[in-house]
């Protein structure tokens, strides 16, 4: 049933306290989707983030950001009072400020902790047993690395580095009130989340949530489950994940992720991916997975490499992974990040699993991969594919259009029979283009139907520093851009 939704990351809410979180904005943002008649609510990994503030980059991939814990929530529960949150500096509030909000925030999490009689009770209890598998090591390892200044786990001692047992035990009883702290946070945050996404639910829109396919190398997933991973005789990081070189990158680009032991995950029948997508199923209605092409072949970079060129590709688990996780866990709604380099394999693989992958309309206009940028046309959809004016990686449509070269826009003004130089009406053609495309899913950046420039860019890929920061205006998420969205929305059958 062909549908529609928005993307818009939850950090990049308005409200109060910094960043955006799961406060009444949210709730507000989900009614402004139903008063616009959209069906999903696509957001980015809702993971803890570290070092450049990358949701890709997660000190855990099964915890929540206690960034996104709703301090007024905290205020309505008596954790918290108001004049202790508006003490805190949280800079402007117009984008988030990661230096001022880990100076703030955390002080003011610990003090509901400490206020907090939940840690006592049968809720909290049943939540620990619940999520046994990933929460204590998680919660120690965070506990960890406050002890260490937050250095990264390299750097930490070799036994509990290695995560070794009698390391691993005497940590636990050294940080017990720490591991608690962190364990409480996660207790929150699923309980906050819950009740939002029960909400949106209820009225109808259903959530994407988006998960890399990698881990970080700094991570509670690494640290404790080292044996899944490419490891020398060691036990230090042997291959390290990327892309190689091509028209957008002369090096490639060098992630810096472990790469699966994928031999050791099929004997394991998989089980922690099994467990990654059961708990996922439990946050989100639907599954984005970033970098799918990594599960046919992915590309190994020696570790010591300081670029891809290095390189090269190995087999990846294929629909093997696939077949189990779907023996286990039932149907799971997925959709197949496919872009970049495509194979045939890669086509063959996204075919096999039935899922639907992704096309991005300002793909189909770059003159730097002309093969690869006729895929992206409209006429050449498939019905089950997602149809996307960008991602979160790419440019917003107005900053796009402003920054394309003058063939690329003649193009683009030829293939939507755009007659003035008017960039905004090239940036509502292109939605429209979208909407009206064959493709089941059509998913559009909040960004683009204000049409910001790059200015509100989310993310600028290889970069550091100006990323993940952006927020849209409370004033921006009106009546009348709900009508506008209602209005294309039913003109082109997208109300599922």
């Amino acid at each position: 049933m062909r549908s529609s939704g928005i993307l818009m990351p939850v950090f990049s809410l308005p409200g109060k306290y910094g960043i955006g979180c799961f406060s009444a904005e949210a709730y507000k943002f989900v009614d402004f989707l139903k008063e616009a008649k959209q069906s999903y609510w696509q957001i980015l990994p809702l993971g803890p983030t570290g070092y450049g503030d990358s949701p890709y980059q997660s000190f855990s991939t099964f915890a929540g950001n206690p960034y996104l814990i709703s301090l007024e929530d905290l205020i309505a529960q008596g954790l918290l009072t108001e004049q202790e949150c508006d003490a805190a500096d949280f800079g402007d509030g117009r984008e988030v400020d990661y230096g001022k909000l880990y100076l703030g925030r955390w002080d003011l999490l610990r003090k509901a902790y400490e206020r907090s009689s939940h840690k006592e009770t049968a809720e909290f209890a049943a939540f620990k047993k619940d999520n046994e598998f990933w929460l204590g090591d998680y919660a120690l390892f965070m506990a960890v690395k406050k002890a260490h200044a937050g250095a990264g786990l390299s750097s930490w001692e070799p036994n509990i580095r290695d995560h070794e047992t009698e390391a691993v035990q005497a940590w636990s009883e050294k940080m017990q009130d720490e591991v608690g702290y962190y364990e409480y946070l996660q207790f929150e945050f699923a309980r906050q989340w819950k009740k939002l996404r029960d909400y949106a639910s209820a009225q109808g829109i259903r959530i994407i949530g988006d998960i890399p396919i990698y881990v970080s190398a700094d991570s509670a997933d690494f640290w404790a489950h080292r044996e899944l991973f490419q490891l020398d005789e060691r036990g230090r990081i042997r291959m390290i994940a990327g892309v190689p070189p091509d028209g957008f990158s002369a090096t490639g680009q060098v992630w810096g992720n472990p790469l699966y032991d994928w031999a050791l995950h099929k004997e394991t029948g998989y089980d922690w991916w099994i467990r990654r997508i059961a708990k996922c199923k439990e946050l989100y209605d639907v599954i984005r997975i970033d970098h799918f092409r990594g599960f046919d072949e992915y590309f190994a970079i020696p570790a010591e490499s300081e670029t891809a060129a290095d390189g090269h590709w190995e087999k990846g688990p294929g629909k093997d992974l696939f077949d189990a996780i779907k023996a286990a866990l039932g149907e799971t709604p997925i959709i197949a990040e496919d872009l970049g380099y495509v194979t045939d394999t890669v086509r063959q693989l996204v075919r096999d699993t039935g899922f639907p992958n992704m096309k991005v309309l300002e793909f189909a206009f770059d003159s730097r991969d002309s093969s690869g940028a006729l895929e992206y046309l409209p006429y050449r959809y498939q019905r089950n594919c997602v149809v996307y004016t960008g991602t979160h990686d790419n440019e917003t449509l107005r900053g796009w259009i402003d920054s394309i070269l003058p063939i690329e826009r003649k193009q683009v003004c030829e293939y939507l029979d755009v007659r003035t130089k008017d960039p905004q009406e090239i940036v509502e053609k292109m939605i429209i283009a979208c909407f009206g495309s064959v493709a089941d899913y059509c998913i559009i950046p909040i960004q683009d139907y204000l049409g910001l420039d790059n200015s509100a860019r989310i993310n600028q890929p290889s970069t550091n520093g100006k990323n993940w920061m952006w927020r849209v205006r409370k004033e921006d998420l009106s009546g009348p851009l709900a009508a506008r969205i209602a209005d294309m929305t039913a003109m082109y059958g997208r109300m599922g």
